[in-house]
């Protein structure tokens, strides 16, 4: 309801849109980034969600199983739901590895948009779904969820690291 207002306000406005100066058009968009220490969506529709089931890819889909914007990965091997703060622990853990390289950089390939919730312990069954407590996000079989690359990365440097990050998230 609150976007038909909003769209019959914008359509019905009084003053008629004026085309934009030609300088603000060639101007270069800006690269959005996200601040690892939040990582949570901006908004959502409903607050709570069902709980869900790890997709298992079937008929030979390998959406997000390969490297596209870096030269090493780090892969998990089954189908998992992985929390926020274990996201910002693997990244925290690969940052503090890697530290002394210059120009590194790092690639988020998934993002935690689902809301978990909890009851507490030794409550009785009924009064409701529960109270929110963390983000998380299904991860499938095989699928990236980090990327790294960088001028002075060499493959040993690189493996140790993603050997050291990746216990954190079984």
């Amino acid at each position: 309801m609150w976007a038909r207002r909003f769209v019959g306000n914008l359509f019905n406005s009084r003053t008629p849109f004026a085309a934009a100066p030609a300088s603000r058009m060639l101007t270069p968009v800006k690269q959005q980034t996200r601040n690892l220490g939040n990582l949570q969506p901006r908004r959502r529709k409903y607050k709570k969600a069902q709980k869900g089931r790890v997709p298992v890819r079937v008929g030979g889909s390998t959406k997000g199983n390969y490297l596209a914007f870096g030269d090493y990965g780090l892969r998990v091997k089954d189908g998992l739901r992985l929390s926020a703060k274990t996201i910002t622990a693997i990244h925290a853990m690969l940052r503090r590895k890697l530290k002394a390289i210059k120009g590194l950089q790092i690639w988020l390939r998934v993002f935690p948009d689902i809301p978990v919730t909890t009851k507490g312990t030794e409550v009785r069954m009924g009064k409701g779904k529960g109270a929110f407590d963390y983000w998380a996000c299904r991860v499938p079989r095989d699928k990236v969820i980090f990327e790294m690359s960088g001028p002075s990365l060499n493959t040993e440097l690189a493996k140790e690291a993603m050997r050291q990050a990746g216990p954190s998230a079984a």
